[in-house]
């Protein structure tokens, strides 16, 4: 194991600020790819299976990404002439680029959709594009921190994350006041969703781009050359060892992961569909409405896309408040440490609560509150599990590690998409708020669950 040296708070942010253009495309994945499925037609129950590509993706892309970026290290080198020279482009830093690269195309062209088929493959694409360079920053964290400065750098991530959600999920109001107006009076995506998809696809790739060129990755630390290692070792094997050798700690982790994720996949997926209709009172039209009453149906289209630019700007707030968390656990976890297992706790418990809350708040004056305390457990999700979990893997396996642990994010997901979701709102009645109630229920479960963390050297750090 290298002894690393400790880095400056600005040496952290310039590896950590490519999270804010993955936000971005997260972000507007989240709080805008259900608007666009409804305005090309889709009803709220068709919507969880519209998003099923996504998780799926994820679940083979992270472990595949994270187990090559271990095994890379790519530099070019010239020694054909007087000046020599060489450029290192390094372990994690390739896979950025290629992810930035793919998904800017894909937020760019996405609200072009014309058909419902190509918005959910576009919504394919992009996921696992964001993938291929999420996975690696997770890892360079613990590449490149010391163990007392991984809650430290993992909370600052999360600050970043939360500057771009809390803008991203603005963006479309924000474009609105710079002069371009939702089409109403037509059958489509409005053009406000298409400017702030196009700024967050350059965004993302500009944010990419400065991590790339402000931070240096570590070489290998062992003295086996990278491409005799990689040689010497296979996919299929490295993954089911690590299966079958997984620790009970990252077993616990990722039961928590579990619940956590199924509960922000019901909100990004059902969010806008549930909170339109239940909070603003303002539906999304019908097909048959559409060819029916076309006088209605843009009155009611109207109604619709204003409320969900007021829901895509609700959610924003949960990344403010994610951000304004992480803020104050920064300057804590610099100089204390923290007890990660109580701060993950309370705050899944808190964003629990802010879910079920939207079913009793009295007009939509109010639905911000909600968000915000859901950005508490948004904050600690994005930092304390990955915190826990790099006090426990083995660094020549962090990649593949992190994309392993993944899988507890991706896995709900999926079972949400096939079906969970529909089925399992059904417990708490037929009202449109359901799927939120089913989210808040999720999330206080998954808080509940950190009480089976009782190893003390991952749950203090």
């Amino acid at each position: 194991m290298q002894n690393k040296p400790t880095l400056s708070f600005w040496q952290i942010w310039n590896m950590s600020f490519g999270f804010l253009g993955i936000q971005f495309g997260f972000a507007l994945q989240g709080g805008y790819m259900s608007r666009i499925f409804q305005s090309l037609g889709a009803s709220p129950e068709d919507i969880p299976g519209l998003w099923i590509a996504a998780p799926l993706t994820g679940l083979i892309v992270q472990p595949i990404i994270g187990f090559l970026s271990d095994r890379t290290w790519l530099s070019i080198k010239n020694e054909s002439s007087n000046r020599s020279w060489t450029i290192i482009f390094g372990r994690r830093k390739p896979y950025f680029l290629l992810g930035a690269i793919l998904s800017s195309l894909a937020l760019f062209f996405a609200p072009y959709s014309p058909t419902l088929w190509m918005a959910a493959g576009f919504l394919w694409v992009l996921d696992a594009s964001i993938n291929i360079s999420m996975e690696p920053f997770r890892a360079l964290v613990a590449d490149k921190l010391p163990e007392n400065q991984r809650s430290y750098g993992f909370v600052l991530q999360t600050l970043i994350i939360g500057i771009g959600t809390w803008v991203a999920s603005n963006l479309p109001w924000m474009v609105t006041k710079l002069g371009f107006h939702d089409d109403v009076h037509s059958k489509g995506i409005p053009m406000n969703v298409k400017v702030a998809f196009g700024i967050g696809a350059a965004v993302f790739f500009l944010s990419i781009l400065y991590t790339i060129f402000t931070t240096k990755e570590y070489p290998p630390s062992d003295q086996e050359p990278v491409e005799t290692k990689r040689k010497s070792t296979n996919f299929l094997k490295d993954f089911w060892s690590s299966v079958t050798t997984m620790s009970s700690t990252m077993l616990k982790l990722g039961l928590i992961q579990f619940f956590s994720w199924f509960s922000f996949f019901t909100m990004w997926s059902m969010a806008t569909p549930a909170l339109t209709s239940f909070v603003y009172k303002s539906p999304a039209p019908t097909e048959m409405m559409f060819k029916m009453d076309k006088v209605n149906y843009d009155l009611m289209n109207q109604n619709y896309q204003a409320a969900a630019d007021s829901v895509g700007a609700n959610m924003g707030v949960y990344g403010l408040t994610s951000m304004l968390f992480a803020l104050v656990l920064t300057f804590y976890a610099s100089r204390f440490r923290i007890n990660r297992k109580w701060v993950h706790l309370a705050s899944l418990v808190v964003g629990g609560i802010g879910f079920i809350s939207m079913r009793f708040i009295p007009n939509p004056d109010y639905l911000w509150l909600c968000f915000a305390l859901i950005g508490f457990s948004w904050g600690s999700i994005l930092s304390m599990p990955y915190a826990m979990l790099s006090s426990t893997v083995d660094e020549k396996k962090m990649g593949l590690m992190m994309g392993l642990f993944n899988m507890f994010i991706v896995i709900p997901q999926i079972i949400a998409a096939l079906g969970g979701v529909n089925l399992l709102s059904k417990l708490f009645g037929d009202n449109p708020i359901a799927p939120m109630l089913l989210a808040g229920s999720s999330l206080i479960v998954a808080g509940l669950l950190n009480l089976i963390l009782t190893d003390k050297q991952i749950t203090r750090g």
